[in-house]
């Protein structure tokens, strides 16, 4: 659990943990870090989540994928939505960046790094396939808005970088 994540129902952590985040789907929202809180109250769990970027579209998935998951497990919902503090890739959990690497996704560095990758072209994305940091960037911009588009120069794969948000 991350810092930001002081109140969460024990009891819920198992739940949650089994909701994967839509657009990657190898990681659990507890992974991404977007759940805040969790508290059960009478047979009613009130939950707050964070976006990851604003008016980012699996908000809304993520919420009927967790009412859904606690109606199995006999409990009414409420999903709020809060926006501060915002989120930042620091909240993806060590296991969540391992998840991203195995699924091909090379994990965030930190914010200073990001820029020098991004705004100046250093070398220092590692290749989630074959580990070489001799990468370049193809695009700001992959798959989705968070990530940026990148080639292996060594073993010539194409991947995407999760973008650092702070």
């Amino acid at each position: 659990m991350t810092t930001t994540q002081q109140n969460i129902n024990e009891k819920l952590i198992p739940i949650l943990e089994q909701i994967s985040d839509p657009e990657i789907p190898v990681l659990s929202i507890m992974d991404m870090g977007v759940v805040r809180s969790a508290v059960i109250e009478g047979d009613t769990v009130k939950i707050e989540i964070t976006p990851t970027y604003s008016g980012c579209p699996a908000m809304d998935v993520i919420g009927d994928d967790i009412k859904s998951a606690l109606k199995k497990a006999g409990y009414k919902a409420e999903v709020d939505l809060i926006l501060h503090p915002a989120w930042t890739t620091d909240w993806i959990t060590p296991k969540g960046r391992q998840a991203l690497e195995d699924y091909g996704i090379a994990a965030p560095l930190d914010a200073e790094a990001d820029k020098s990758v991004l705004l100046e072209g250093k070398q220092l994305v590692k290749c989630p396939q074959c580990g070489s940091k001799n990468t370049t960037m193809i695009s700001q911009f992959g798959s989705t808005a968070c990530k940026a588009q990148f080639k292996c120069n060594d073993c010539q794969e194409p991947f995407d970088y999760f973008k650092c948000l702070k």
